[in-house]
């Protein structure tokens, strides 16, 4: 017996693709993106005059904590420079290659970053542990002034990107990168004048120390997020199996199966299911879809969904692919 399927599709036209929720997702996501980008570029600026700065004031007077910062700052620049990169790329309207267009390079731009930070912060490990134990002449005069330097670019950058940083975990990661930065030139600061006034040369290293498990930590913050979304994993507050019956409490839905939830971004979230419906709920198909669309939007915040409706009386309304969820899994 032939199926009798009704499908809602994604299709392409004029290399745009088709808001299956009916209105725009992306008002928030084009409210960040009208910020402007010459924040990010001052941003890069000052974090790499900074990073050269650091380095010379830091071999000059022999502060590890004042290199490593350096080395974090330079991490921190190419950081930003990512984030500018992916920002651009993101915009670029859909076409029939990416349908969804270039959303997620944001997304692999935080990943970068996340990673380098990572590096960096082991590094940090490294250094704090090796001068511990082996600790050298610092000028903590030099450590002090540069301190001063990199705090002031610092909060200058952190500023910059704080209003960019609420709706893009790209620019967010940057600007978490800026924050450890502002915290390790205070901790620097504060080095410096217990160098200068008590000869406590085992702080230096105890700072980097402290730098480092900040990066850590932070990193183990943000990586699974960026995970789950490169995975197209599903929204962690939406809960399937209430989402699944709250579709089936609607008048005329009898099952909902080969389900599938996943964001495009960490803004946009999309799903693709199979509606099963009675064969004299036909008639009011588009009734019946509307209402769904409206109760993933409002409860679930799933604003592009694509939809197959199926009649109860078909063969091949229960079949289950592997991979996909149905209501009775």
């Amino acid at each position: 017996m032939p199926q009798h399927s009704i499908s809602h599709t994604h299709r392409v036209n004029n290399n745009v693709p088709t808001d299956h929720a009916g209105h725009s997702h992306g008002g928030h996501r084009e409210a960040i993106q009208d910020v402007s980008d010459h924040r990010l570029l001052w941003a890069i600026a000052l974090n790499h005059l900074l990073t050269i700065g650091q380095v010379i004031a830091g071999f000059l007077s022999g502060s590890m904590a004042l290199v490593s910062d350096a080395a974090h700052n330079f991490n921190d620049a190419n950081s930003l420079l990512i984030a500018y990169i992916a920002r651009r790329i993101s915009r670029n309207d859909a076409n029939e290659r990416y349908t969804f267009g270039y959303r997620r390079a944001e997304m692999i731009g935080a990943m970068i970053n996340l990673t380098l930070l990572a590096v960096i912060g082991l590094f940090l490990v490294y250094q704090g542990i090796r001068h511990l134990f082996f600790p050298q002449q610092i000028i903590g005069q030099l450590m002090a002034i540069t301190a001063v330097i990199a705090l002031v670019v610092d909060v200058g950058t952190a500023f910059l990107l704080r209003s960019m940083s609420h709706g893009s975990l790209n620019v967010r990661a940057a600007f978490i990168h800026n924050i450890v930065d502002a915290a390790g030139s205070v901790a620097v600061l504060i080095g410096a004048a217990a160098i200068i006034w008590l000869e406590w040369r085992w702080v230096d290293p105890v700072i980097t120390l402290l730098i480092a498990i900040y990066v850590l930590w932070q990193v183990c913050k943000m990586f699974p997020q960026t995970t789950r979304v490169l995975m197209e994993g599903a929204p962690p507050d939406v809960k399937l199996k209430e989402l699944i019956e709250s579709v089936e409490q609607i008048s005329g839905v009898e099952e909902l199966h080969h389900l599938h939830v996943w964001e495009l971004d960490e803004r946009t979230r999309a799903l693709e299911a199979h509606v099963v419906i009675a064969e004299q709920s036909a008639v009011k198909l588009e009734s019946i879809k509307c209402e769904i669309k409206s109760l993933l939007g409002t409860r679930f915040k799933i604003g592009h969904s694509t939809l197959e409706f199926e009649l109860s009386d078909s063969n091949g309304s229960n079949c289950n692919d592997d991979g996909v969820i149905s209501a009775h899994e």
